[in-house]
């Protein structure tokens, strides 16, 4: 990825590796972070699990394993992020949720939860910026055509999204926009009428 940063004409693309479920002096880390590539403009958190729900249903230890990395310490790496922006008084703070956490289902309830808190954070970070000028902002995709997808019957059609489409919706996010954004966009009116649909009837489908 490096590589083709250089490509495609930037003039440095540092490379750091580090296991991020490790949280342990997160602040510390990340402001090494941003020495190294000499102060920051855009961070965009974007890594997680899906998991196994059906592991995850029988299994805490598999449970609090995708909750760890989906939500415990991709929290501790925006607490860190937020710090520096907000210290910064700049920049914005992009971080990829999904649509699965606007409603649990069955389908998926263990990792919808861990959005669902990722998402919460978020919006509580965009209200703490809302007076000082950074901004940050949860992006929601639905079905993204990734490794992490990998194995599903089928990845076609409407709902599916290419990594580029939401990449080009990521960007924009960073410059402008509310602190909720969906990609793509008809994904907010889909999970709008999944969110209102009533028990009795939501109860009866298979999603």
């Amino acid at each position: 990825m490096a590589e083709d940063l250089r490509l495609r004409g930037a003039a440095r693309a540092g490379i750091a590796v580090r296991d991020l479920a490790d949280t342990d002096e997160a602040m510390a880390a990340f402001a090494d972070f941003v020495a190294t590539l000499g102060g920051v403009d855009h961070v965009l958190v974007a890594y997680g699990v899906l998991g196994d729900q059906k592991v995850a249903e029988h299994d805490i230890a598999a449970a609090e394993a995708g909750l760890r990395v989906n939500f415990t310490s991709a929290a501790a790496w925006v607490l860190a992020a937020a710090g520096t922006l907000e210290r910064q008084r700049r920049g914005s703070l992009v971080v990829l949720g999904s649509v699965a956490g606007d409603r649990g289902r069955r389908a998926n309830f263990v990792y919808g939860a861990a959005k669902a808190g990722l998402a919460a954070l978020i919006e509580g970070v965009a209200h703490r910026f809302a007076s000082s000028g950074p901004r940050a902002v949860i992006v929601k995709p639905g079905p993204v055509v990734t490794p992490m997808t990998e194995g599903y019957a089928s990845r076609k059609g409407l709902m599916w999204a290419t990594p580029e489409t939401v990449a080009a919706i990521v960007r924009r996010a960073a410059e402008r926009g509310g602190p909720v954004v969906y990609a793509p966009w008809f994904w907010r009116w889909i999970m709008l009428v999944i969110r209102f649909l009533p028990a009795a009837v939501f109860n009866r489908l298979n999603i």
